[in-house]
């Protein structure tokens, strides 16, 4: 669990103009980089993107004008470097239906989530692969698509315990030379019964077109 301090929470109302500034799919992706490789410069970013340093440079300025990222201490005194805030941004999943504009923005985030997981599937292969983490690592990796039966209350348990023991675990390796960053996207989303989707029976009771043309 990620604590208070370095998580930032958004709210639909409150935080409209930095929902949208989010959705910009490069600004959310120099925010990932900098929470997941630490504090950079544009330059550096762009050599990652594949972008230019004005293009880096333009958004890293859109998601420091709202307190996404901040200045980090500088290696030289030639560019500005720039580090993640938070290392964590989070909302409440009700508050977030209350406009369209707040809808499409989880719309968004979950999307680019899938492509995180994508990307790190890849970069996790090539890392083993080429020895640049040890055997250890591959038998505890791996991803999951369990499905449980769950009530409304037991998945709100579920995501409680889940949080708490990583939140143990994160601690207790904190200082631990053999940890290593692990990509952890977690789901939890419930479907409804298949015969919800059955297209419903027709009405007997109604005319049809050729009786109603009919009877004209």
């Amino acid at each position: 669990m990620v604590s208070e301090e370095h998580k930032r929470v958004l709210d639909p109302e409150r935080d409209a103009a930095a929902l949208k500034a989010l959705t910009h799919p490069l600004r959310i992706r120099l925010l990932g980089l900098l929470r997941q490789d630490g504090p950079a410069t544009a330059s550096e970013l762009a050599v990652r993107t594949g972008e230019s340093s004005g293009s880096t440079s333009y958004h890293l300025r859109v998601l420091a004008k709202y307190a996404f990222v901040a200045e980090a201490e500088h290696r030289d005194g030639r560019e500005r470097r720039w580090q993640a805030v938070h290392s964590l941004t989070a909302w409440g999943n009700t508050a977030m239906e209350a406009s369209p504009d707040s809808r499409a923005f989880v719309g968004f985030a979950r999307r680019r989530q899938i492509e995180h997981l994508e990307a790190s599937l890849a970069r996790h292969q090539e890392d083993i692969a080429h020895g640049r983490l040890g055997q250890e690592w591959v038998e505890p990796s791996g991803i999951s698509d369990l499905m449980p039966s769950l009530t409304p209350e037991s998945l709100t348990e579920l995501w409680e315990a889940f949080e708490r023991k990583l939140e143990e675990l994160t601690a207790r390796d904190a200082r631990n030379p053999r940890a290593a960053l692990v990509v952890l996207l977690t789901a939890g989303l419930p479907l409804a019964p298949r015969d919800l989707y059955a297209e419903p029976e027709p009405d007997d009771s109604a005319p049809r077109k050729a009786d109603a043309e009919g009877a004209s």
